[in-house]
């Protein structure tokens, strides 16, 4: 049950973070957003492994880099996706990889979630992307090929992204503490840098809009800590998937904040992430 609760505390918090990131990076630089909001992660759980140093490993932080290189690929590409504009894509392709991903990983080292977990996993999939779906978004067949490709592959490469940071910390154990999640952070820092100059975009934080990217830093890190110790608690499979439910929390805060319509496809899939919380609860 602590798996749950946390995975579902992350899921919350990184809906939060992401509604407030998507608003902020339509108003200054996607990049420097981004650098922005890991560095604020960085300084947050820096302060939190003085206080919980624990007994990290080599290898426990080793596993802290890899997950902070998916940190910076999944933020970077997905609030470049967001500020286009063309979250009925990028979103659910984003959200979907970064729940199958450490679902095969945890299937793969042994992990053999029960049934009825495993019916709850087969629901959050379609929940995920129906929940991520607007009709706002200009239909597929109505786009330029270019731009939905751009789309795609912006999705496709955040939940690569995202997909990696789970998969990674998954394998860091209680006793290393919050170590390697600074480490994670930090080496995010490096990735949006190293990304953001391969794309010849500046990833200074120009604009005072950008520092807004503190507040979606601190959700983010909170989020992060959530699933740390929830994979911890039990399967990564779970945690992975129950975490990546956060599209949910991001269209009904835009719902209850904006004031923006819940679609019928929506409304089903916010059904099925019911479901799915059920099912994998009951398991």
């Amino acid at each position: 049950m602590a798996t749950i609760v946390l995975a579902l505390a992350a899921a919350a918090l990184y809906g939060l973070s992401d509604f407030a990131g998507g608003v902020v990076s339509r108003r200054a630089s996607v990049w420097g957003v981004a650098i922005v909001t890991q560095v604020t992660a960085v300084v947050a759980l820096g302060a939190l492994t003085m206080l919980q140093p624990g007994s990290p490993t080599r290898a426990d932080l080793a596993w802290g880099a890899l997950a902070g290189v998916g940190t910076g690929v999944g933020t970077g590409f997905l609030y470049r996706g967001l500020s286009a504009g063309r979250m009925g894509v990028v979103a659910p392709l984003s959200a979907v990889g970064a729940a199958l991903l450490p679902v095969i990983v945890g299937i793969v080292s042994g992990e053999r979630p029960h049934l009825l977990t495993l019916l709850g996993i087969a629901c959050a999939f379609p929940a995920i992307w129906l929940v991520s779906t607007s009709t706002d978004t200009p239909d597929v067949a109505g786009q330029a090929e270019g731009r939905l490709n751009e789309d795609v592959a912006n999705g496709l490469l955040a939940g690569l992204g995202f997909g990696l940071m789970f998969s990674a910390l998954g394998q860091v154990p209680a006793s290393a503490g919050l170590a390697p999640l600074a480490m994670a952070e930090l080496s995010s820092v490096a990735a949006v840098v190293i990304l953001a100059m391969a794309m010849r975009q500046s990833w200074l934080p120009a604009s005072r809009a950008a520092w807004n990217g503190v507040v979606v830093g601190a959700l983010a890190a909170a989020a992060t800590i959530c699933f740390l110790f929830a994979t911890q608690s039990g399967l990564l499979a779970v945690a992975s998937v129950l975490s990546s439910l956060y599209p949910a929390v991001t269209v009904l805060l835009a719902a209850v904040v904006l004031h923006e319509r819940i679609h019928r496809r929506q409304g089903v899939g916010l059904a099925l992430t019911l479901a799915a919380v059920a099912l994998v609860a009951t398991g």
